[in-house]
């Protein structure tokens, strides 16, 4: 549905945006470019759209070239983080815009604001104001305002941004059920790594212009490729090492202090001698004795914080190696872990990821 060949985007002649990026979006996808503020993925989302023209590269949509084409020749449409609804409409109205200036019959128009009304929960809305509504009530109207004209790529930059925690969270939900309902290529613009991994068939993670890593959601967790992606989604313990040995898909490797582990050796370049490693803090297992099996070390709780559901801990080997661990609070009678007890760590290799330094 949409193909993006070689785009590159740059602004004067000192400051490069988008980087020569590569990527095909399938029709019917939930694709999220996931990034930190100014790594270029609004940037992206404006080639799509043609607010913004490539500087080299082409645009594509659908197998035709739109690269110079202007918005409105575009089969797409655009939910904005502001929302950029008229203040001076109704909700029905604001719904009817693009239908009114397409000159689509009355009737038509009616059915179809009915239809997109209901659809987000707006059915009795249909003749208040902007002002009349909550966030999350205007947040819908410019959704429904951009599925009536039935395009086939629905761009959204951020659009959950200025919503309170639980309302987006929520909002999350029907996001992905709606997509899912409609059938329409979503592209999703967000900073938050949550949304990303809640709503996404697959995530292009954007660092500095270039796409580090696209993949499924589950890949891009379990299996990061750099320490940009291992860092910025979730957490990571990021530790340096000295490769022992190599035995096809694994790899032992020494980290300081002399803690010994077998890893994932999966992303082990041929060359390298001193792989980095990525550890994310809930694959942690803590244990009271030493349990049978490779990658078990003794280390100490030297920090805990309690946060509901999780504790936060820090442990600590004789040698000073430090590692950051999540441990689920399931109940209070379960065995539990506090500062100052020593404790036997155990990892499985697959959790275990060597990542590329970025």
């Amino acid at each position: 549905m949409v193909e993006l060949r070689g785009v590159t985007k740059r602004f004067g002649s000192h400051f490069t945006a988008v980087d020569h990026i590569d990527l095909t979006i399938m029709t019917g996808e939930f694709i999220t470019l996931l990034g930190p503020s100014g790594c270029g993925k609004t940037t992206l989302l404006r080639m799509i759209s043609g607010f913004e023209t490539p500087t080299e590269g082409a645009v594509l949509l659908g197998g035709k070239d739109v690269t110079y084409e202007p918005p409105y020749r575009r089969d797409v449409n655009q939910v904005f983080q502001s929302y950029a609804l008229f203040p001076h409409l109704t909700v029905a109205d604001n719904i009817a815009f693009g239908l009114r200036m397409k000159k689509v019959p009355k009737p038509e128009i009616d059915r179809r604001v009915a239809a997109a009304s209901a659809m987000v929960s707006l059915g009795g809305f249909e003749h208040r104001k902007p002002s009349q509504l909550s966030g999350g009530q205007r947040q819908r109207v410019a959704l429904a305002r951009a599925i009536v004209c039935q395009p086939k790529v629905l761009l959204l930059d951020e659009p959950l941004s200025a919503l309170d925690a639980k309302l987006r969270h929520a909002m999350q939900i029907e996001l992905k059920r709606l997509q899912q309902k409609l059938g329409i290529t979503f592209v999703f613009v967000t900073h938050d790594q949550e949304e990303a991994l809640t709503m996404s068939d697959r995530i292009a993670v954007i660092n500095r212009g270039k796409i580090e890593q696209l993949g499924e959601a589950s890949e891009i967790y379990h299996k990061p490729r750099t320490t940009f992606v291992a860092n910025f989604i979730g957490q990571a313990n990021i530790l340096e090492s000295t490769l022992i040995e190599r035995n096809g898909s694994e790899a032992r490797v020494r980290l300081e202090g002399g803690v010994e582990l077998i890893v994932n050796a999966a992303n082990l370049a041929p060359d390298s001698k001193t792989p980095l490693v990525s550890i994310r803090p809930e694959k942690i297992c803590l244990h009271h004795r030493a349990e049978p099996g490779p990658n078990v070390f003794e280390a100490t709780v030297v920090e805990e914080l309690f946060k509901g559901a999780i504790d936060q801990l820090l442990v600590e080997t004789a040698a000073g190696l430090q590692l950051s661990v999540v441990a689920a609070n399931e109940s209070v009678t379960q065995d539990s872990f506090h500062k100052g007890e020593k404790v036997f760590c155990s990892l499985h290799p697959d959790d275990i990821v060597v990542v590329q330094n970025e």
